[in-house]
């Protein structure tokens, strides 16, 4: 052999095969092996002749050898190994490992089914096991390196036996290796097979990546004496290094014939029995399935024979076998590295699940009854792996395991395994951290009415033990173990409550993310995988979905039915009849015999005593409940002590005998009926039944001292069997069996539950919450390795899987925690809150506070408000800043967790925002009390002087942190006291007494409180930026309500929470419309309710925060038609107009004042707040208020009147207003004249459009509606202008000032009223100037008799029910009333044209002034008339004129009813006792007549009587006068129908004139008051003969003037019949009276002489009677010819009549010669 040449040739296999083998050569003794040195030369030889093939050759063991080949080569090294010699082995060990490293290996290796032909890889791996025994650590190591390395190797299977037969090499090793390094690398490199097969199982493919095991994560339970770090590596290391020196070598793969393919390879036939030794000779169980790939069927076969493995319990001979217990820990920690890395391929595989529930499930169940710390430790590892990731499928398996492996142990509070029940928590902590597991194992279990209250009593327990044991109670607990036990339970409520909320959160943004995306995505989300578990992989099981009911409607209904059920067991097992009754009622179980039985037989929980006595009850029901139960078992082929005891495991028998008597006759019958041929009868069954209760009772009865001998029960059973003996050897064995093996009827019913003394803090208020907790102590005995129970066990799990209800439901819905929270949340509370009172564990109380937290989360965004208040309120209760003295560093851990609340769900908090809200406000108040701030009582107190100021300063507040002297300061004196947690102030208990040491405490405290700053404090209402719209109006209210209280103090108001207010305003400004309206409302009410405040100072505090809120808010930009400004200023108003403070109402105008003229640019929909604060001002009754008003308003309206409607041209309207209001000021008259002028200010700017562009229409443009004059029902105003609304203030306000009482105003108003009309009246439309007459200017005169309004204004327009006023004078009103009757006069003809249709109205006017009982408005209404029809003249039209007459018949008439009422008063006036004839009265009319009875009354209404008429007759001679003067005036534009008007209205006026005259009793009454009062008498005579005359002189003029009229209306006869009515009214009055007889023949009589007051008349009648008789005269010829005989008697009776002067004859005769005369003559 050349030296150049390199040993095995060029082949792979033999670049590694030679070198090995030529130390093998060197190492080896030549003449003991011999063989193995021929054998090793002979291969060498060979490989120098072998190359690789270049094709894959199938079937070969050697990669590009031929299989014959490769069985040669193989040969030498199984020699080596086989040789026992340490030095050989070695290095075959050596080349063996990078054989299958390097993957020159190939093929599949597993136990051949007979030694006849095994295959060379068999024989290789088999001299490796073989070699394993040879005790050397080196060796030994080899051996687990190879084996692991081939086991790695991607290119060979090791199939079968054989892989549990290097599976038992390794725990060999483990257990048998005397060096710590090999046991510990034996447990790593079975734990690294595991992974690999696992690893192969779920790809099903040899190429599955495979990672290193953690050797650390091996030495965590057991083997805690080798962890040793240095030793820990150096495993790492070899472990890593097999892992990695086999990567990258699949890639050879593909040379591999398919024949030998491995990949997705089947067994050939359905079952192969793979025969070898594990551990003390069992057998390998192996099975397999012909659909199963081989890697799979592998896998199965090694987890099942692990899990069989772990079944393997000591014998009785050495029940402390310390090598099996080793084992049975290496077992379970194999199966718990398989449950740590199962795949979901273990969860979707029925063969793997199967073999869990069926060998994992039993292990699991069987090693619960070891009392070994190690086995619990695992199995709590176990079964969380199984909990985490196969609970879906196992849901049954861990109803019973929790219980069993959990429960049982963490209820144990009294008396538990310290060790164990840390594991149990350690446990819990880590499925509290796992929040789908929480979930799913409330809704899963404690909403399956068959399923136990899992979370419920681990919930319960861990309260228990959090609250250590009950006191009284006797415990093997030290105080460290019940310390530590307390910490870890309150972790792990903790835990709980975080993961819940942590699960609600991952659903409401996985909600939310669902909103986004497409209906198709949506669809697909509906049928996606359940995710859970630590890797959360995918869980394709059998899930239930409800598609009519959501889920939490579902679940809802589910639970509620299993808590009337469990409320109908707790029935039960008091009162069983009730139960019943009760469940049958609610309809939860049937109501025939049979179903009530199943209840009693299957339902767990019921009391096994409760169901022997109703079984035994002899009432008709419960006797047929008692025959079914009976007869629902089946005792065929069962001995009669294993039917017995059979039968009495589900309940106990009762204590009365008549009730054992009946139930054991049922049972002799039915176990006979089973068993027709066991007995005679069932009388022997029945007595035997008897006879086996008594044994077992006095086998097992420790009271019992003298025990029943077999011979003894032999003996009392005698003659049973129907008068015959049963067999002794039957009755022998019976015997044993019972006095052996006890008939355990049932466990003893757990003691009554104890009542807890309620010894805890009365502060937290938990006494009723302990009641939620139940305190009964069940503990359970350990588990036995008892077969029949664990029987009993499966078959529990399998009638739970067979179920319906067995269904694993996984919900999304988070209103589940609603009921999860029902559950829990008291006795968290009551936990966290007693953890927190009474310990200072800082890591109990930081856990507490966390469970505070979650809690609250959980709470208040699930919305269950009770529950957050009560979280809340108990952790603000637990901050101690009510009892600051007291306070600890838990006290202040207490405050940042509300503060941490409060930043994170202040979303949520709603209501229990309060709770927080005050305890930041107490925090600030004791930091400034730290701090030596003073107290916020002094920002409301001036200082009286300068001196005080340096008084008070002097002896300010020192800072308490240097401890100064704090006795003598009250403030720290008070809260030193302290007080209840309700109080509002700090400090309530005034007469305790505090002492220094107290003081220093406090001070102390105070120091702890620096640990929070007042970033945090202020980063709670910075962060109210980001709440939600409904949260941010909540904490606004909670924090005014928080506020009010510290203003309200009586004692010490505070404004922390105003400052805060006036924060959050600020920082939440920006936010949109409808939230800002919600926030502002809030606030405004509040603002509005401290404003007027009692307390002046709190007022004048808060107004002033107003004041610069208001300012912040100004520094805002407004938009156009927006009333932002409007609704945020609103509060001043509303103070200002409700504020009985005139120190409020003045500040508020001084804020208003300052705000405007500082941001008057900023001011938009604010003009109109401001308008109505200085309009209230205006009425104020503080005269200083009303100046420094008028004084701003005085400057806005001359400086920044373009500003007032930049935006929104309707706050002139406010303007206008508020300038009215200051007209009607009392204090000072200037100020009520400037806002007259500034009112035409006004006037003239809106007419000038500075204002609004307005167009100005003419009349009858079609754009604005024109009323018909005629059309009295239209409405007065229908201009649809903007600048209506403007105008319609002003006018209407200048017009109500007019009837001010002060004459300058009025009459300043009144000028400025109608100048403002006459100079602007231009730009009104008709529409416009129609509402200004009937709603402005009429008005005016409608006032002035005292009478209400009659203008309405509605939406800035006239209304329509003005009516024409009819106004009465008041001699004060006089002067202003003639201006304002001359001002309408000139306004109506200006603007004739717009204002026709209001002549009837102005015409009213006029008339109401010429009605007027006082001379000058008549005389002005007569004037005005007159210039009124002169100015128009030929302008108004005949129905106009019409219309002017009509008004003065009218008035005319108006006063005649009235007059006459007035007369009729005299009537019952006597003016003289002593009667006396008319005639006497003449006679004596001459001397002075005085009655001096008349009485006074009656002299007063006398003098008013006199007063009214004279009155009235003025009137009636203007109206005369005033038509008179109308018809000279215009006669010639007057129709016939106007003449027709005047005629009736002098007619009317002379007949009134005459019928008045005509009272002579009313005249001597008059003229007797006139003479007592010594006044004239009224012109009755007078106003007759004026009538008359105008009346004739009318009727003259119309015959002189229109003779064509005077023929076509007939006035001829008119004429005569007033001269007719003139000279009677003569002839009456002369005395003369013409008496004639039937035969028409003049009587003579006798004529008295007239007497002065007649001579008087006379001569006042007579210019009348020659005016009369001239027109008669001046009649045409034929008209005085048809007239003449009318009146001719009349002349003659005037010829002889007696006269006061010659006129009349003059004219009479003067009528005789030129007109009768010639009358006469030409007859």
């Amino acid at each position: 052999m050349s030296s150049l040449q390199v040993l095995g040739g060029i082949s792979r296999a033999g670049h590694v095969l030679g070198p090995s083998l030529d130390k093998i050569i060197k190492n080896v003794a030549w003449r003991k092996h011999a063989q193995l040195v021929a054998a090793c030369k002979s291969v060498l030889d060979k490989l120098e002749t072998i190359k690789d093939s270049p094709d894959p050759i199938p079937d070969t063991p050697i990669f590009g050898f031929i299989p014959a080949d490769a069985e040669f080569v193989l040969q030498p090294l199984i020699l080596a190994i086989e040789s026992a010699s340490v030095k050989v082995i070695e290095p075959a060990l050596e080349c063996v490992v990078k054989l299958f490293s390097q993957g020159l290996i190939r093929g599949e290796i597993d136990r051949p089914e007979s030694n006849d032909n095994p295959s060379v890889l068999y024989r290789l791996i088999d001299s490796i096991f073989k070699c394993a025994v040879v005790g050397e650590d080196g060796i030994e190591l080899a051996v687990l390196r190879a084996l692991c390395t081939a086991v790695r190797s991607p290119c060979v299977l090791i199939r079968g036996g054989c892989l549990i037969q290097i599976v038992k090499i390794c725990y060999n090793v483990y257990v048998g290796s005397m060096s710590n390094t090999n046991q510990i690398c034996a447990k790593v490199v079975l734990a690294q097979i595991l992974m690999i097969v696992n690893a192969r199982v779920e790809e099903d493919s040899m190429d599955a990546k495979i990672r290193a095991v953690t050797v650390g994560g091996l030495l965590e339970v057991s083997d805690k004496s080798l962890n040793d770090w240095s030793l820990i590596q150096s495993v790492q290391t070899f472990i890593e290094d097999i892992v990695e020196s086999s990567q990258g070598v699949s890639d050879l793969k593909l040379s591999i014939s398919p024949s030998l393919k491995l990949r997705n390879g089947h067994v050939s036939g359905s079952t192969e029995e793979g025969k070898g030794e594990f551990g003390d000779g069992e057998s390998v169980d192996r099975e397999g399935s012909s659909c199963g790939s081989k890697i799979r069927e592998d896998g199965f076969l090694l987890f099942k024979n692990l899990c069989k493995f772990s079944l393997k319990f000591p014998t009785q001979e050495n029940p402390e076998d310390q090598v099996l217990l080793r084992g049975k820990v290496l077992s379970l920690e194999l199966l718990k590295v398989a449950m740590d890395h199962a795949s979901s391929f273990w969860r979707t595989d029925e063969r793997f699940l199967s073999a869990i529930k069926q060998y994992l499930c039993l292990s699991l169940l069987k090693n619960s009854t070891l009392s070994v710390m190690t086995v619990f430790q695992l199995l709590c590892s176990i079964f969380m792996s199984l909990l985490s990731k196969f609970r879906s499928e196992l849901k049954a398996e861990i109803g019973i395991f929790f219980p069993m492996l959990v429960l049982r142990v963490l209820e144990n509070v009294l008396q538990p395994s310290f060790m164990q029940k840390m594991t149990v928590l350690n446990l819990l902590e880590r499925i509290s951290q796992d929040s789908q597991i929480i979930i799913d194992i409330f809704v899963n279990y404690d909403c399956d009415v068959d399923a136990p209250n899992i979370f419920e009593r681990t919930v319960n327990g861990l309260v228990k033990t959090a609250l250590g044991p009950p006191l009284g109670s006797t415990t093997t607990l030290t105080p460290a173990q019940d310390m530590a036990f307390r910490v870890e339970s309150i972790k792990c409520l903790t835990g709980i409550i975080k993961s819940m909320g942590a699960w609600m959160d991952q659903q409401l943004r996985d909600t939310d993310l669902s909103l986004l995306k497409s209906p198709e995505s949506d669809a697909s989300t509906e049928n996606h995988s359940m995710l859970n578990g630590e890797e959360g992989a995918a869980v394709d099981c059998e899930l239930e979905t409800s598609s009519e009911l959501s889920e939490a409607a579902s679940l809802e209904q589910r639970r509620a039915f299993k808590i009337e059920f469990q409320k109908g067991i707790s029935l039960f097992n008091r009162k069983p009849s009730k139960g019943i009754e009760f469940l049958m009622r609610a309809k939860m179980i049937g109501g025939s015999p049979e179903e009530v039985a199943s209840f009693l037989k299957n339902t767990t929980g019921l009391n096994e005593t409760m169901i022997g006595d109703y079984l035994g009850e002899r009432e008709e029901f419960p006797l047929k409940v008692m025959h079914a139960y009976v007869d629902s078992f089946n005792f065929e082929g069962k001995d009669f002590g294993e039917a017995i005891r059979f039968f009495l495991r589900g309940f106990r028998l009762p204590g009365e005998a008549q009730k054992i008597d009946r139930i054991m006759e049922k049972f002799a019958e039915r176990y006979c009926k089973c068993n027709p041929n066991s007995f005679t009868s069932a009388d022997t069954a029945y007595v035997l039944a008897y006879s086996v209760i008594m044994l077992n009772t006095d086998a097992h009865n420790s009271m019992v001292k003298d025990k029943m001998l077999k011979t003894d029960f032999i003996r009392n059973n005698r003659g049973i069997d129907d008068g015959k003996d049963l067999p002794e050897e039957y009755l022998g064995a019976l015997y044993d069996q019972i006095v052996k093996n006890e008939i355990k009827m049932s466990a003893d019913c757990s003691a009554p539950q104890n009542k807890q003394a309620n010894s805890f803090n009365k502060l937290l208020g938990l006494d009723g919450l302990f009641n939620l907790i139940n305190w009964k102590q069940t503990e359970e005995k350990p588990l036995s390795a008892n077969g029949a129970l664990i029987k009993h066990i499966q078959e529990q799990i399998k009638a739970k899987s067979g179920k319906s209800e067995s269904v694993y439901y996984v919900v999304t819905d988070t209103a589940i925690l609603r009921f999860m929270v029902e559950v829990c949340w008291a006795p968290m509370f009551a936990a966290f809150s007693v953890t927190l009172d009474q310990s200072d564990d800082k890591t109990a109380t930081f856990q507490s506070l966390q469970g505070f937290r979650h809690a609250v989360h959980v709470t208040a965004v699930m919305g269950m408000q009770t529950q957050r208040d009560a979280f809340v309120t108990s952790m603000a209760k637990f901050t101690f800043l009510h009892c600051a003295a007291d306070m600890k560093q838990k006290n202040v851990d207490a405050m940042k967790a509300i503060i941490s609340i409060a930043i994170e769900d202040g979303n949520y908090l709603q209501e229990a925002w309060e709770h927080i809200l005050t305890c930041l406000s107490r925090f600030e108040q004791l930091h400034l009390l730290g701090e030596g701030a003073p107290p916020d009582a002094s920002f409301f107190v001036v200082s009286l002087s300068e001196t005080e100021e340096k008084t008070h300063k002097s002896s300010g507040f020192p800072s308490l942190k240097k401890k100064g002297n704090a006795l003598q300061n009250p403030a720290v004196m008070a809260v030193v006291r302290g007080g209840s947690y309700d109080s509002t102030t700090l400090g309530i208990k005034a007469s305790a007494l505090v002492t220094p040491d107290q003081i220093n405490q406090f001070i102390s405290n105070l120091n702890l409180l620096d640990q929070i700053g007042n970033f945090e404090l202020n980063h709670i209402f910075a962060h109210s930026q980001r709440l939600n719209s409904e949260a941010i109006v909540t904490f606004v209210k909670t924090l005014c309500k928080v506020s009010m209280a510290e203003l309200q103090s009586p004692t010490d108001p505070r404004v922390f929470s105003l400052t805060k207010i006036v924060e959050i305003a600020h920082y939440n400004m920006n936010r949109i419309r409808l939230v800002w309206s919600r926030i502002w409302s809030v606030l405004s009410d509040f603002f509005v309710a401290v404003g007027l405040s009692e307390n002046l100072s709190v007022a004048i505090f808060v107004m002033d925060s107003l004041r610069q809120l208001a300012m912040k808010f100004l520094e805002r930009e407004e938009l156009a038609n927006y009333n932002f400004q409007n609704e945020f200023l609103r509060p001043f108003v509303i103070v200002m107009q409700k504020s009985n403070s005139a120190e409020i109402r003045e500040l508020i105008v001084r804020c208003v004042t300052q705000m405007v003229l500082s941001r008057v640019s900023n001011v938009k929909s604010g003009w109109k707040i401001v308008f109505t604060v200085f309009t209230t001002a205006a009425a104020d009754e503080r005269k200083n208020i009303v100046l420094l008003a008028f004084e701003t308003m005085e400057k806005i309206v001359r400086e920044y009147f373009p500003y007032i409607t930049e935006t929104e041209t309707t706050t002139f309207t406010y303007c206008v207003k508020c300038l009215i209001t200051f007209t009607n000021s009392r204090f000072n008259s200037d100020v009520s004249l400037n806002a007259i002028a500034f009112l035409r200010f006004c006037a003239v700017k809106l007419a000038d459009g500075g204002l609004i562009c307005y167009d100005k229409s003419e009349e009858g443009d079609s754009s604005i509606p024109i009323v018909d004059e005629d059309d009295s029902s239209g409405h007065p105003f229908t201009d649809e202008d903007d600048h209506v609304s403007f105008w319609v203030p002003l006018l209407t306000g200048l017009s109500k000032l007019t009837s001010d009482p002060r004459q300058t105003i009025r009459r300043s108003a009144l000028e400025v009223l109608f100048n403002i009309l006459k100079d602007h009246g231009h730009t009104f439309s008709q529409p416009f100037w129609l509402g200004v007459f009937r709603s402005v200017i009429l008005p005016i005169f409608s006032n002035s008799k005292g009478k209400g309004e009659t203008n309405n204004i509605h939406d800035g327009r006239f209304s329509s029910d003005s009516k024409s006023p009819q106004p009465v004078e008041s001699p004060s009103n006089s002067e202003i009333l003639t201006e304002a009757a001359q001002y309408l006069v000139d306004l109506f003809v200006s603007f004739f044209d717009s204002v026709r249709s209001q002549l009837p109205s102005v015409v009213s006017v006029l008339t109401g002034f010429i009605s007027s009982p006082v001379q000058s408005p008549a005389s002005t209404g007569v004037a005005a008339l007159q210039r009124l029809a002169g100015d128009l003249g030929d302008r108004l039209s005949d129905e106009e004129w019409g219309e002017i007459f009509m008004r003065l018949k009218e008035a005319a008439a108006y006063t005649l009813p009235e007059i006459l009422r007035v007369l009729k008063t005299m009537d019952d006036i006597e003016v003289s006792d002593d009667s006396q004839t008319h005639t006497d009265m003449e006679l004596f009319s001459d001397h002075e007549i005085i009655n001096d009875d008349l009485e006074d009354d009656s002299l007063q209404i006398a003098s008013y009587v006199l007063s009214r008429v004279k009155g009235h007759i003025a009137v009636q001679l203007l109206i005369i006068q005033v038509i008179t003067e109308l018809y000279k005036a215009h006669h010639q534009l007057l129709a016939a129908a106007n003449i027709t008007v005047l005629l009736e209205i002098f007619s009317s006026v002379t007949s009134h004139a005459h019928k008045l005259n005509s009272e002579t009793i009313l005249q001597v009454k008059l003229r007797k008051v006139c003479s007592i009062l010594e006044i004239s008498d009224p012109p009755i005579v007078h106003f007759e003969n004026e009538s008359y005359q105008s009346y004739l002189n009318f009727l003259h003029s119309i015959l002189t003037d229109n003779p064509s009229l005077y023929e076509r209306m007939n006035i001829e006869p008119q004429l005569v019949a007033v001269c007719e009515e003139i000279l009677q009214k003569y002839l009456n009055c002369s005395g003369c009276q013409s008496k004639q007889t039937p035969g028409n023949q003049p009587v003579p009589c006798w004529r008295l002489p007239l007497g002065s007051a007649k001579k008087e008349e006379l001569a006042a009648r007579t210019p009348l009677t020659v005016l009369a008789l001239q027109v008669l005269s001046g009649l045409e010829r034929d008209s005085f010819r048809r007239c003449v005989t009318h009146f001719f008697p009349l002349l003659v009776d005037l010829v002889q009549s007696e006269h006061s002067s010659g006129e009349v004859l003059h004219v009479l005769s003067h009528m005789f010669q030129s007109c009768i005369g010639p009358i006469i003559m030409g007859l």
